[in-house]
C-alpha cells in the first residue's frame, strides 16, 4: 500500500469523501489518505494529524515526497485539536481505530464546539458506539460500506449534519448494510455468528448456560440470524 494503491480499507474510505473537500484525516499514518486525494485533485486542503511523533514524521516524509506541501500539512497534536478554525475544514476522516476511540475523538472535538459538516468513519471494532455517537450528536448516517481485506471486515460509515431516528438493529447492524445486505456484509455476520457457536460450546462444557454471559451472547447470535435471514 502507498499513496498511488491504497488498500481496500482505506480506498472504502476515499470513495466517500465528497468532492473539492477541505479534508482533516485523523490518525493518518504515513498521510496516504490526504496524499491520494490530493494527486487525483479530489479534495482542496487536507490536514494529516498525528499524536505521536514516529506517524507524524511519517506523514510529513509523504506529503514532501509527493511535493504536496502547499496543499496539506501534517501536525502533531491529539485528535482534532490538529484542526485550527482557519484551515475551514468540513470534512474528517478517521480510520483504523476502535469505534469507543474514535467517539472519544469526536466527543473532545464537540465539547471545544468543533463541529464539521461531514465525517467519515471507519472503526475496526465497536461500530455500534460510532453510530450511537453519530445519533445523539446531530449526524445523520447517509451511506455505509463493508470491505474485507485479509480476513478482517471493515465498515465505512458516512455522516452529515442532520436528525435521524435509528432502531436497536440499525445501530448494531447498520441502516444501509443489513438493508443491502452485499456478500461482504453476509460474510462478515457469518463468521460472527460461527464464532458465536464456538463460544456457546466453550461455556456449555463449562456448564455455564445459566449465566447472563450465555443468555446475552444467545440475543447476539438471535439478532445475527434475524438479520441474515
Amino acid at each position: 500500500m502507498n499513496s498511488i494503491h491504497l488498500s481496500p480499507r482505506l480506498q472504502a474510505v476515499a470513495d466517500f469523501v465528497p468532492s473539492d473537500a477541505r479534508l482533516a484525516d485523523i490518525g493518518s499514518d504515513h498521510a496516504y489518505l490526504p496524499a491520494y486525494l490530493l494527486m487525483k485533485h479530489h479534495i482542496t486542503y487536507a490536514v494529516a494529524g498525528e499524536v505521536a511523533q514516529g506517524p507524524f514524521d511519517n506523514a510529513t516524509h509523504e506529503l514532501k515526497r509527493r511535493d504536496l506541501l502547499g496543499q496539506a500539512e501534517a501536525r502533531l497534536a491529539g485528535g482534532l485539536s490538529a484542526v485550527y478554525e482557519d484551515d475551514h475544514i468540513d470534512t474528517v476522516t478517521i480510520a483504523g481505530m476502535g469505534g469507543i476511540l474514535i467517539s472519544d475523538i469526536l466527543t473532545a472535538a464537540f465539547d471545544r464546539h468543533q463541529v464539521f459538516e461531514t465525517l467519515i468513519l471507519q472503526a475496526n471494532t465497536d461500530e455500534v458506539v460510532v453510530r450511537n455517537w453519530l445519533n445523539e450528536h446531530g449526524y445523520q448516517i447517509k451511506a455505509e460500506s463493508v470491505t474485507q481485506e485479509d480476513n478482517h471486515f471493515y465498515e465505512v460509515i458516512l455522516a452529515t449534519l442532520g436528525s435521524q431516528q435509528l432502531s436497536h438493529m440499525d445501530l448494531n447492524f447498520g441502516p444501509y448494510l443489513r438493508v443491502e445486505q452485499s456478500a461482504t456484509f453476509i460474510a462478515k455476520w457469518q463468521k460472527e455468528s460461527d464464532r458465536i457457536q464456538v463460544i456457546f460450546a466453550q461455556l456449555e462444557a463449562a456448564n455455564k448456560m445459566d449465566t447472563k454471559a450465555y443468555r446475552d451472547w444467545q440475543v447476539r447470535y438471535n439478532e445475527i440470524k434475524q438479520v441474515l435471514s
